[in-house]
């Protein structure tokens, strides 16, 4: 199963997202953050920037998360094991190997 392993805020709302295998991501967040839960961070690029990884999903203080299946897949895992790859507009770098 893939998770999030490190997280990098970009311009904007955008954030660059490394997973368990090494693929690199970068996803444009804005259209997720809505809601009394994101709101603060919707309107705050100093609160956006605070990100972090926990357990394998991007979070920021005062237990706010996006789950991992909605950054890598924008969704729910995929039935099978070759479809768990992000798809392919998403995939930026993959290391050699």
């Amino acid at each position: 199963m893939l998770e999030i392993t490190t997280a990098e805020p970009l311009q904007g709302r955008c954030v660059r997202l490394t997973l368990s295998d090494g693929t690199v991501i970068e996803r444009d967040v804005s259209a997720l953050l809505h809601g009394p839960v994101f709101d603060p961070i919707a309107r705050d690029a100093e609160r956006f920037r605070r990100l972090f990884v926990s357990y394998g999903t991007l979070a920021w203080p005062g237990d706010v998360d996006i789950a991992p299946e909605t950054l890598i897949w924008d969704g729910p895992y995929p039935p099978d094991e070759a479809a768990r790859r992000p798809e392919p507009f998403l995939r930026l770098h993959r290391p050699a190997g």
